[in-house]
């Protein structure tokens, strides 16, 4: 039997267990969650560090297996293939909380594994990944002093914060973020909401804190009974005769060097701080230090010690001189610019510039046929929105191989998805499918929220009526001791060597997106209340210059755009635009030339084209195939064959119906032929549908004065008991049976 605890968050039983399954790893334990959710995480540590490696091989993975829902993944390959975005997603909430907390110098290859073996599929399993990862780290003998834990949190109709609420529930508060954290302090911040205000994210944060703190001291327990003995592992520390001799002889040059303004000039200057220039500077009295530089494995500390260096000097300069690298003040922005309509092709474009980050993007539209189908565990079925972001090697001047969007690439274009979401119209108002692609042309920071600025200018540029401009800012922090400082629009120097990126993004409203990940063992809510304060007002500051680019959405699409026409039909008539095979609406879309038509359940029509007249007659069709026909109503129809009683003519697409020989004129018709022939347009009132659901029509009721109806006075049309019945008989009429038809006496029909 396995060793567990209890207890209950967001109104549901948590049970961690640990004992039963996976015992050869270095620590595994197993999470179940309310009725349906259990989830499985195994970490495991090698024994001693690869020869080489001088960081930290930490690798986390959130394997979705589609059992776990009850489903067997589409297409023809019936195997768990790549990770979906979702499950890469969930992975970097794993590793981001998580990375800082390991001792510094470890650098054993960490492995940890979460795998959904059950799910709700309207209660997002990720965040269990996380209290599992934690969990199965506090119960190994890897070196992890503090326990990590992550709930989500949303709220209700009435505003009131939710732990780890439904899909259905994220729609209703307007609210979903996730936040890691230890006992001590919150770790990680990942998350958007329906612009939500600073302080309700901030409240959110603190209610979050408090079902994390029940969760890791539920774990603590769970590992101070049955946990294994933590084992010592080598730490990886610099050689101190080195470092000393480096400090001494490089600090005025790493000074020098992390004042310079320019990006490029900077890290040249740096580069230059290498062995060969220690070696260079020796001395007769550095014979030991030689020896030191000239053994390979210590001679690698040399870039670590140069590194610390750095850091320290920016934190002199920060913290005390209030003064950053490029020469900006704290809260000072980099220099914009923007332009749209870059590129006349694409349906809509913008270029976001911020110092030197720089970011195009593009925007597409299509049809509703064009959304992203989801073949995962959680019961999400389609996107129609969707955001790429790419980070080719030329934007910070570097070679490398062009692969495959990396974990990096799929977060950030997730973050930019979620910040622009929420000011998307509705679908029933804007039934596009949405896909932008945000290429990083230059990178200096914030390059993710570069994209979200340039994707807003994008959609205006492209005609989607979105409420209004978006923006975001990456802000930073500095810490010195107790003295802190929190730098906006951080650049890549201060991502890389201070404690926190913090993005925010957002409307002049409120929050669409943010995320926080730090690099020490946690912050206070204070920090972060100064944080997104600073936020707020670079925000409105951003959007403003955005604004001067583009205020409002264009009134018209690109001419390149496809046109979209949507009706509203029967569900009930659905086969009948179909057609057997697809035969009618594909006749539809040849006839008309439009791109498609694609119909939903509910019996919603889209009409996808590249022009409004063909879209308008693929409309006028659907409309007529799928109209009823009215008692009453007049309608221009073209006679399809003729019988000795009457005429029958095709009224709209599929209905047809008879005209007596006694409707055709006001006056006796001896041969029907003698009024219509086939393939002549005439004009009909509908007279009756019977019960049988026949029609009869009447020319007659049209042209002969006072005649309206077809009913009352004999001589005026209506159709006798007698003559329905042989109208029934008539070959081919609607619901005819194969009978002999009996000739009637001449005449008797017009008396």
């Amino acid at each position: 039997m396995p060793e567990s605890v209890t207890l209950e968050v967001g109104g549901r039983t948590m049970v961690i267990e640990t004992g039963e399954l996976a015992k050869q790893a270095n620590g595994s334990a197993l999470i179940r969650y309310g009725d349906q959710n259990v989830v499985l995480c195994a970490v495991t540590a090698s024994e001693k560090p690869r020869e080489g490696i001088d960081f930290f091989p930490l690798t986390c993975d959130f394997e979705e297996k589609m059992y776990a829902a009850g489903k067997i993944p589409g297409g023809y390959i019936k195997r768990e293939g790549r990770p979906s975005e979702h499950a890469v997603l969930s992975s970097r909430q794993i590793d981001r909380p998580i990375r800082p907390l390991f001792p510094e110098g470890f650098h054993n290859d960490v492995q940890i594994v979460a795998t959904v073996l059950s799910i709700d599929p309207e209660l997002d399993a990720d965040v269990l990944g996380v209290c599992a990862a934690g969990a199965a780290l506090a119960l190994s003998d890897i070196p992890f002093d503090k326990t990590v834990a992550a709930v989500r949190v949303g709220r209700d109709e009435n505003g009131k914060y939710i732990c780890n609420p439904t899909l259905p529930q994220y729609e209703t508060g307007g609210m979903d973020i996730v936040i890691a954290g230890t006992a001590d302090a919150v770790m990680m911040v990942e998350g958007g909401g329906h612009e939500i205000s600073e302080e309700d994210f901030l409240g959110a944060v603190a209610f979050a804190h408090n079902e994390i703190k029940k969760i890791v001291k539920s774990i603590d327990q769970l590992a101070k009974k049955y946990g294994k003995e933590k084992r010592e592992y080598p730490l990886k520390k610099v050689n101190s005769d080195l470092e000393k001799w480096v400090r001494k002889n490089f600090a005025k040059d790493v000074a020098k060097a992390m004042r310079v303004v320019d990006k490029g000039e900077r890290e040249e200057a740096l580069d230059k701080l290498n062995v060969d220039e220690a070696i260079a500077r020796l001395g007769k009295k550095d014979e030991d230090v030689r020896d030191l530089l000239e053994d390979e494995k210590i001679a690698k500390d040399f870039g670590k010690i140069i590194k610390a260096m750095e850091e320290d000097e920016l934190r002199t300069m920060v913290v005390d001189e209030k003064i950053r690298p490029d020469g900006r003040k704290p809260d000072e922005i980099r220099p914009i610019w923007t332009k749209v309509h870059y590129v006349p092709r694409v349906h809509g474009s913008g270029v976001f510039t911020r110092g030197q980050t720089q970011v195009f993007t593009a925007a597409t539209l299509g049809s509703t046929s064009d959304a992203q189908r989801l073949d995962g565990i959680m019961d999400l079925e389609e996107k129609r929105y969707m955001h790429y972001y790419n980070f080719p090697p030329y934007s910070v001047g570097e070679t490398r191989p062009m692969r495959g969007p990396g974990r990096r690439e799929i977060g950030h274009g997730h973050l930019a998805e979620r910040a622009l979401e929420p000011v998307l119209p509705k679908k029933e108002d804007f039934p596009y499918t949405l896909r932008l692609i945000s290429e990083v042309l230059e990178s200096n920071g914030s390059s993710s929220m570069a994209s979200v600025c340039g994707s807003s200018l994008a959609l205006m540029d492209a005609g989607v009526p979105i409420k209004e401009h978006v923006a975001g800012v990456a802000m930073g922090l500095i810490l010195k001791g107790k003295a802190y400082t929190v730098l906006t629009d951080i650049q890549g120097l201060e991502d890389a060597l201070g404690e926190m990126d913090f993005k925010v993004a957002g409307t002049k409203k409120g929050i669409t997106a943010i995320q926080m990940d730090i690099k020490v063992q946690g912050i206070t809510i204070d920090i972060m209340r100064e944080a997104m304060a600073r936020a707020k007002e670079s925000r409105f500051f951003i959007i403003d210059k955005l604004a001067e680019t583009i205020a409002e959405p264009r009134e018209s699409l690109s001419k390149y755009a496809p046109r979209m026409i949507v009706i509203k039909i029967n569900p009930d008539k659905i086969k009948d635009v179909i057609g057997p095979g697809g035969k009618i609406i594909n006749k539809i879309i040849q006839d008309t030339g439009v791109e498609k038509i694609d119909i939903e359940d509910d019996g919603t029509v889209f009409i996808t084209s590249l022009d409004g007249e063909s879209g308008d007659k693929a409309k006028q069709i659907v409309e007529n195939i799928t109209k009823d026909v009215v008692v009453g109503e007049t309608y221009l129809g073209t006679v399809t064959r003729t019988i000795a009683i009457g005429a029958f003519v095709q009224i709209l697409p599929g209905k047809e119906g008879l005209v007596h020989i006694s409707q055709l004129a006001p006056q006796r018709v001896d041969k029907v032929e003698d009024v219509v022939k086939v393939g002549d347009q005439v004009e009909v009132k509908v007279m009756e549908i019977d019960g049988q659901g026949r029609i009869n029509l009447s020319r007659k009721a049209l042209l002969a004065p006072g005649s309206d109806d077809g009913q009352g006075q004999r001589g005026n049309g209506a159709f006798r008991p007698r003559e329905r019945e042989e109208s029934a008989a008539a070959p081919g009429g609607p619901g005819a049976p194969p009978t002999r038809r009996r000739r009637r006496p001449p005449g008797r029909h017009d008396e």
